[in-house]
């Protein structure tokens, strides 16, 4: 039976014949369906946040595997973590089926390889503290199936992202986030709308895990790591905003601190100096309110 995934969508039989602008209505068309089907598993979404939250607190790591573009969004979204957050690269990991070399060449043979998952997790020491989500749009791919089946007997949490309802990836895990966003624009061409889907649930993912984590005050990245200059001065408003600092003052707080934002709001909101917050950040897992708290009892 043809998988979802790789059905012809009848809406757009006739793109190659389009104008221009024609086809990209009917591809804008069909992008507006991915929203809606990510909602409707917002649930799983949710379910998914909170086991990783556990796990990462309590020692564990998340790591992304996939193949293909799947394997691609992983690890873009597990990269921009340490930035954005200031999580340890290691906290947060994407696996793709041929190494480094198939995020910019494809090597879609390494996806029917089901042993090569589980051995790409072994190589990186998967213990049962891990959380596991595997990313497959049609939801056959065997290696990450057997990366999913290698977590599953270890006792890690397994959840899968997955754009095809009742396909063998959905089975023996924790939790699917099965995303049905119909046929492609082009038949089988899963980096269009299932990618699309792909990324907005990673994003949901992360972006949550890190928010419980205690990463995120409000809506401001109170973790970023200031590596340039527009960062730099994203912090200095963090901190103007946080503390009513004038943004002048707040540089000055900032290059106190050694350039380190999560510093720097601690030194200004427990009224302490910069070593001392340092330890406080450390004994509280770097989360600014935690430490600020902490410094407070």
């Amino acid at each position: 039976m043809t998988s979802i995934t790789e059905s012809e969508n009848d809406a757009t039989r006739e793109i190659d014949k389009a104008s221009t602008l024609d086809a990209l209505v009917l591809i804008n068309d069909e992008d507006k369906k991915v929203a809606v089907a990510v909602e409707e598993v917002l649930p799983q979404v949710a379910a998914v946040v909170d086991q990783v939250a556990a796990r990462i607190k309590s020692g564990g790591r998340l790591f992304y595997i996939g193949t293909g573009t799947s394997g691609r969004l992983g690890v873009l979204d597990a990269s921009e973590l340490p930035p954005t957050f200031g999580v340890d690269p290691e906290r947060v990991q994407g696996v793709i089926a041929g190494g480094v070399e198939a995020l910019y060449k494809a090597t879609e043979a390494s996806e029917d390889d089901s042993l090569a998952g589980k051995a790409d997790l072994q190589v990186r020491g998967l213990t049962t503290k891990d959380a596991v989500i595997g990313i497959a749009a049609s939801g056959s791919t065997p290696y990450t199936i057997g990366a999913l089946e290698y977590a599953r007997e270890l006792g890690c949490f397994t959840a899968c992202i997955t754009c095809s309802p009742g396909s063998r990836i959905t089975t023996n895990i924790d939790v699917a986030i099965v995303a049905v966003v119909g046929p492609e624009v082009i038949a089988g061409s899963t980096r269009m709308k299932a990618g699309t889907a792909q990324k907005l649930i990673l994003n949901m993912i992360s972006t949550a895990v890190m928010i419980r984590l205690g990463y995120v005050v409000g809506n401001r990245m109170t973790n970023m790591r200031s590596a340039n200059n527009k960062l730099r001065e994203r912090s200095f408003r963090i901190i103007s905003a946080e503390t009513g600092k004038s943004e002048a003052e707040s540089q000055i707080l900032f290059d106190a601190a050694g350039g380190d934002l999560r510093v720097a709001l601690v030194m200004a909101k427990a009224d302490v100096g910069s070593d001392e917050a340092r330890s406080l950040l450390a004994e509280t897992n770097f989360v600014v309110l935690d430490a600020i708290q902490k410094a407070k009892a």
